[in-house]
């Protein structure tokens, strides 16, 4: 039987999960498939710490859509399981609906890799009132591909943030300048912005660069610093410890509590990396330093 065939036929009531007794019904009553999956996402939910939680399965695009309790005053809305760029336009897309016309009580809404995280009051709203607004919002989303920006970020690829280049590059068998070359040859999207403010974890990097993160992290990394770490590339927004390997830095900020918008970069930004030499690289520190904001934005999507 087709997969839209069999979720058509469970009766909806048990498509939604309540306290352990009622779980223990219902997955008495289900096919087993379905007893074994509504089992998991019960183990998850209780190693979550959270003794009751909600599911609702999406039809059409959004079928797989998964709804956690995160505490009293969160719910998670997940879309995968994995890193995947088709998820996270469809997260990106639902913060934004959520953003432009907010439900009564919602407090944030926060996109990740894959996910929604939603904050909610709840001596102003309820879970239930919050899951329904959103399942309602899912129905009238349309992710898009193109919704960031064209940015592009000038990187000196030397200096104090040159930190790995010599040592990646004999790692995978490069020169300095095959590396570098490499790097700055493919478009990167900004998945998400986390860690510290302004951070960008960005998607992209080519397979021959991958690289797992030290075992020891260092102390202190520039603000600016170009990272690898893992399958992911990086910007660092502020100076931290970090175990990244870096290979350059750019002289933009990309968190500056003085500007009218303190990120430079949004998720769902697209970004190519563009070679300086260092006369290029002081002068624009300078020029950001006393507050100018140099044109990075290249194309806006429509």
């Amino acid at each position: 039987m087709p997969e839209s065939q069999f979720f058509a036929q469970v009766p909806k009531h048990w498509l939604r999960l309540t306290p352990q007794d009622d779980f223990l019904k219902v997955a008495a009553a289900v096919p087993v498939a379905l007893a074994g999956a509504l089992k998991g996402w019960n183990e998850t939910w209780e190693r979550m710490g959270q003794s009751e939680g909600e599911l609702v399965l999406m039809s059409d695009m959004l079928r797989d859509a998964r709804f956690l309790s995160c505490g009293d005053s969160a719910l998670c809305v997940e879309f995968s399981r994995e890193v995947d760029e088709q998820a996270n336009t469809v997260a990106l897309a639902l913060a934004s609906a959520l953003d432009a016309e907010p439900p009564a009580g919602m407090q944030e809404a926060l996109p990740t890799y894959r996910s929604v995280l939603v904050a909610y009051d709840p001596l102003v709203t309820s879970a239930r009132e919050m899951t329904d607004h959103i399942r309602t919002c899912l129905t009238r989303i349309r992710p898009s591909d193109e919704l960031g920006r064209r940015v592009e970020i000038p990187v000196y690829y030397g200096g104090d943030a040159c930190l790995d280049l010599d040592e990646l590059a004999e790692t995978k068998g490069m020169d300095r300048e095959e590396l570098i070359a490499l790097h700055m040859s493919v478009d990167y999207r900004v998945y998400m912005i986390g860690f510290a403010p302004g951070f960008a974890y960005l998607g992209g990097l080519p397979m021959r660069l991958a690289t797992p993160r030290k075992p020891v992290p260092r102390q202190m990394v520039p603000a600016g610093a170009i990272g690898i770490g893992g399958e992911q590339a990086s910007v660092n927004s502020v100076a931290g410890p970090s175990a990244w390997h870096f290979i350059g830095q750019t002289p933009l900020r990309l968190f500056d509590p003085r500007r009218s918008v303190p990120f430079l970069l949004d998720a769902g930004d697209n970004l190519r990396f563009r070679r300086i030499d260092e006369a290029e690289f002081e002068d624009l520190s300078d020029r950001v330093s006393r507050g100018e904001s140099p044109d990075v934005i290249r194309e806006t999507a429509l």
